[in-house]
């Protein structure tokens, strides 16, 4: 079952989205293999420490953030990644490393990389190792409202 703050939003803003369970998977590429889509397809959730306040960033799944252009783009003197200890208590409803890319739900601001937009859909971890919503990426964009910067390689 999804986070439930994160199925109950969804469900309140009356957002058709799909819920596909799959084997336990720990990274955003093998979540990708185990739902049948490409890396580029799925989306993966990191949190981040910009300027000492936690935020999250999210990317395809088969991309890598590069911290130092972010942080220029932010125009933050320091971005990096933050550890478990510093956001496992963020998530209680989530698996540690499997949080949706809802930072509105948490109190975070969310920073979007290009790439993600192209597709019709949005795939992310919906708050577990074992399953995926899939969703509408216009509803997502209109959900979250995140910050578009160029940050990936």
């Amino acid at each position: 079952m999804p986070a439930k703050r994160l199925k109950e939003f969804l469900d309140e803003e009356q957002v058709k989205y799909v819920s596909l369970r799959h084997s336990p998977a720990y990274t955003a590429q093998e979540v990708a293999q185990s739902v049948h889509v490409s890396g580029r397809e799925m989306a993966k959730t990191v949190i981040l420490m910009v300027n000492g306040q936690m935020a999250m960033a999210v990317l395809p799944a088969n991309r890598k953030i590069l911290l130092h252009d972010l942080a220029e783009q932010l125009g933050a003197a320091e971005a990096r990644f933050a550890t478990e200890e510093e956001f496992k208590a963020r998530f209680p409803d989530c698996e540690t490393g499997a949080m949706p890319p809802f930072g509105n739900l948490y109190g975070l601001p969310v920073y979007v990389a290009p790439g993600l937009e192209f597709g019709d859909e949005i795939i992310f971890n919906a708050g577990t190792h074992t399953e995926v919503i899939r969703m509408a990426y216009r509803d997502f964009e209109r959900l979250v409202s995140p910050i578009h910067a160029n940050f990936t390689t």
